[in-house]
């Protein structure tokens, strides 16, 4: 018994120590270079994330205006690369007439002077709206936006034109399969060089389709990044890195970033070996929650180096490649 014990303590012991040479940040490979940017929706108008539901016009409740970009337009991407963006994350909704426009919402009542919803309409009735429209910070009594043509709405194929060699994040805000077939249709006019410059997210079906038809595209829906999340703890204390990790691109909450194997260095090492790119969000990641003032900087674990998703890019860039 005593010898059967002892066997069990040392076993333990050798396989504690296994998993904890494997994950430790301590002994990886420092990366080089700052942390990468993503600019959420470009250089955006901001709003409280407190209470925020899916059916508020968050329009309606923007923090007092401190630019004059307005996302999703090409003047609010082109300040956010300024401003040092990596990356920029960009929402598209299907038109009437077969395009894909920059556009969050999924009816145009909320931020436009428009009504009904978005994939009614065709991209030239789309471009005669006025995108500023609905916004106010003080409950409507004025609004800053109105009738200023602070960018018109663009499609997809413009945005991609008038930034040749930038990266974007596109987001299908619809959970249609079909989204996914007319997506990898348009895509499929780029080139192999600009599309290793995109990645796509959004609904499980579309994400599913365009995974099956561009298997080379970096794609994340919740049902990719739930099975890699839930793989990599289950196995990848050993090393080994799951399929469902690979090729694809996870956002991962601050909150739930430090249970991850080898997390910063490694696992960030670990993820760029297989072509997966990891963006930590602020919150517990029900929102677009992000990185946006100097002091959430401070939650960042030292060493990180993946990237950070931000919806000021302009108050945190300067901070984070000084």
């Amino acid at each position: 018994m005593k010898k059967g014990l002892k066997r069990t303590i040392l076993f333990f012991l050798a396989l504690s120590i296994f998993v904890f040479l494997n994950n430790s940040s301590l002994f990886s490979k420092e990366r080089e270079g700052d942390p990468l940017l993503l600019a959420h929706r470009g250089l955006a108008q901001t709003f409280p994330m407190e209470g925020i539901t899916g059916e508020m016009c968050t329009a309606e409740i923007i923090h007092e205006p401190e630019h004059p970009y307005l996302e999703n337009t090409i003047p609010s991407m082109e300040a956010a690369f300024k401003e040092g963006a990596d990356l920029v994350e960009i929402d598209i909704q299907p038109t009437k007439d077969g395009e894909f426009a920059i556009f969050h919402d999924w009816t145009l009542d909320c931020r436009t002077d428009g009504t009904g919803k978005t994939r009614d309409y065709t991209m030239d009735e789309l471009r005669k709206l006025d995108v500023g429209y609905g916004y106010t910070a003080d409950n409507g009594k004025t609004y800053p936006f109105r009738g200023k043509g602070v960018g018109k709405m663009p499609t997809l194929n413009e945005v991609l034109t008038h930034f040749p060699n930038k990266e974007f994040l596109i987001h299908i805000k619809s959970n249609d399969p079909v989204e996914g077939t007319q997506l990898t249709e348009y895509l499929s006019r780029y080139s192999k060089t600009r599309m290793d410059d995109l990645s796509v997210y959004g609904g499980d079906e579309p994400i599913k389709t365009l995974k099956e038809k561009m298997p080379g595209l970096r794609a994340m829906s919740k049902e990719t990044l739930k099975s890699c999340v839930l793989s990599y703890e289950a196995i990848s204390w050993t090393g080994y890195i799951p399929d469902a990790c690979k090729n694809t691109q996870i956002h991962i909450p601050e909150k739930y970033a430090p249970y991850l194997w080898g997390f910063p260095t490694k696992f960030v090492n670990r993820m760029e070996e297989v072509n997966t790119r990891v963006i930590l969000v602020a919150g517990d990641g029900n929102w677009s929650e992000g990185f946006d003032e100097e002091s959430d900087l401070e939650r960042i674990p030292e060493g990180y180096k993946g990237w950070i998703w931000t919806n000021r890019i302009d108050r945190i860039a300067s901070v984070v490649k000084e």
